[in-house]
């Protein structure tokens, strides 16, 4: 039986071919897999600031109902200092009770100064986290695929 004749042209040509096929594969499944890494990325992304608007939303409401409530309560305590003073019954009385009312509504607002100072800070803390663990999380990618 005669051996069959082997065509080195072919045997290259097939050799390249098949090289090629195999890289080809190869870089095709390396751009899929990051285009799903960079989805999964985006996705994650995307979440952080839902989480991030949810929780501005959270805090706004939080600060609002902060303000309405003082300012109710400064109303109430108005009318009661109104009523006082038009109960005193020397200007010495009445002198003290605005002196003493002044003091109170001064302490009030100082501490509802504070009360909203704390309010925007936890605010500004909080919205701001997830999209800094998404910022981080962007460095350390970068810096792995170098």
């Amino acid at each position: 039986m005669a051996a069959a004749k082997k065509d080195p042209a072919k045997e290259a040509f097939e050799t390249v071919t098949l090289a090629s096929n195999e890289a080809f594969k190869e870089g095709f499944e390396k751009s899929v897999a990051a285009m799903n890494d960079f989805t999964a990325f985006h996705k994650e992304t995307v979440d952080a600031m839902i989480a991030s608007a949810t929780t501005t939303a959270k805090s706004l409401e939080d600060i609002n109902a902060a303000a309405v409530a003082y300012a109710k309560k400064s109303m109430e305590d108005s009318v009661s200092a109104a009523k006082t003073f038009a109960s005193a019954k020397s200007v010495q009385e009445l002198i003290e009770a605005q002196a003493d009312y002044t003091k109170s509504a001064m302490d009030a607002y100082l501490a509802e100064v504070n009360k909203q100072a704390d309010l925007m800070s936890a605010l500004v803390k909080d919205s701001f986290k997830p999209l800094n663990d998404r910022a981080s999380a962007a460095v350390e990618l970068m810096q792995s695929q170098r």
